[in-house]
């Protein structure tokens, strides 16, 4: 326990041989329960997961029959969080890249009331330093289309995969229907805002060793940008329309303005430009005749 408070943390495992020993034995003495998802792994993390599970109880193995994306071993492992009671869980990724000394800092908030949903923030940290020009633009514009779409303009580093959250908040959103693959950061945010939870960004130092990313960038790309659309839209619909309320309101009498003064503005248009447009076919048919007359005298 850690102040009084019974810890999970869900470890996503997919094909991490090399780092899942590592990962687990850096887990803190003051977690309750270890819940590592393997997500359908082709080498021998299971293998590795079950000798340490028989030194250490606290872990215990989730197996995929299926390959779900990140986003369904997490979620696998929130749901035997809930059933097991536990009272916040965290998130700590089978690479390594998660210093388990970070971990307070992300659960403290959680525990003194101030936040229901912490998450990590490398930003301030030198996370930019070495990044290309291309990369520092994609993270950029990514972090700003997730303040859109999500709603949380405090919020910087959204992908951060570090997180805590309270198992009551937990409780509140609907897990099964939340993104299963990497734009499940984003869709957790997503849901989160529709339930009206506070979210509170820690900042951590971002952590790089042996971990090589499996993230097809192109395809990555593609769907998140496509989510992005689908998710703003299913959040400004749940929060706002669906609920109605003033934001709504203003929405809909703003769009309404926008599409009269669209409107207005063709019909004025056309009002300006229809002199013009008869002056110019007149003179057009004006000289049509003249060329024909002068075939007829010429003749």
């Amino acid at each position: 326990m850690y102040k009084g408070k019974k810890i999970g943390i869900v470890v996503p495992a997919y094909n991490e041989e090399d780092l899942i020993d590592i990962t687990l034995d850096d887990m803190p003495v003051y977690a309750d329960m270890i819940y590592v998802t393997d997500d359908c792994s082709k080498d021998k993390t299971v293998e590795i997961i079950k000798t340490l599970a028989l030194k250490d109880k606290r872990i215990k193995l989730i197996q995929h029959n299926k390959n779900q994306g990140v986003g369904g071993a997490i979620v696998s492992g929130f749901k035997d969080a809930i059933l097991e009671e536990m009272d916040i869980v965290a998130v700590m990724a089978g690479d390594n890249q998660m210093n388990a000394k970070y971990l307070p800092a992300l659960l403290d908030p959680i525990i003194e009331n101030k936040a229901d949903f912490t998450k990590g923030n490398r930003l301030k940290h030198g996370y930019w330093k070495g990044m290309s020009p291309f990369r520092l633009t994609g993270n950029i514009i990514l972090t700003l289309l997730n303040q859109l779409v999500t709603g949380y303009w405090n919020i910087k580093d959204p992908q951060n995969g570090y997180v805590a959250i309270s198992i009551e908040a937990l409780k509140k959103i609907d897990l099964d229907s939340l993104y299963k693959g990497y734009a499940f950061e984003n869709d957790l945010m997503l849901k989160s805002n529709i339930d009206n939870l506070r979210m509170k960004n820690i900042l951590i130092p971002a952590v790089y060793g042996e971990e090589r990313s499996k993230i097809k960038y192109g395809r990555f790309v593609i769907n998140t940008l496509l989510y992005f659309v689908k998710g703003y839209n299913w959040r400004i619909w749940h929060k706002h329309f669906k609920r109605l309320n003033l934001i709504g309101i203003s929405i809909i009498l703003g769009f309404l303005s926008l599409v009269a003064g669209i409107i207005v503005g063709i019909v004025l248009s056309f009002q300006l430009i229809w002199p013009i447009f008869i002056i110019s076919a007149s003179l057009f048919l004006i000289s049509f005749l003249a060329d024909g007359l002068s075939s007829i005298f010429r003749k």
